[in-house]
């Protein structure tokens, strides 16, 4: 790392339009996964075993009911990273995105890549965990 990037508080304007066309493109593959699973939890069973023996109906049931709550959950999570990811877009518009918000240091450009809506930098993140299982 170079002397620059050590002092450097904040990223650039290409920089910061880099890294929210990376959370858009990831924002719009979220989305479309939420609505798949939103259906699939809010459709009913269209292909079940009604005309079989009242066991297997049985069964079948109580896999529709589990498989729904799966995929409820799923979708809640789907819409927890849907949030984080619009919170870092106010991040680059007001241009703190990128900075952790635990040390004041910038996050790592790597790090953001792969995970744009991270708010943390690795050793924040990691005293972090350590700091709850004390």
């Amino acid at each position: 790392m170079t002397q620059a990037e050590n002092v450097k508080t904040r990223y650039s304007e290409e920089e910061l339009m880099e890294f929210k066309e990376i959370i858009l493109n990831k924002l719009e593959k979220a989305r479309e996964d939420l609505e798949v699973l939103k259906e699939a939890y809010t459709t009913g069973g269209e292909n079940d075993i009604s005309d079989t023996s009242p066991t297997f109906k049985v069964l079948e049931e109580g896999y529709q009911v589990m498989s729904k709550e799966e995929n409820s959950r799923l979708a809640a999570r789907q819409h927890k990273f849907i949030k984080s990811l619009e919170a870092a877009l106010v991040r680059i518009e007001n241009k703190t995105y990128g900075v952790c918000r635990e040390t004041g240091k910038l996050i790592p450009k790597e790090r953001l890549r792969v995970v744009p809506h991270a708010t943390l930098s690795i050793d924040a993140k990691l005293n972090q965990g350590n700091n709850k299982r004390i």
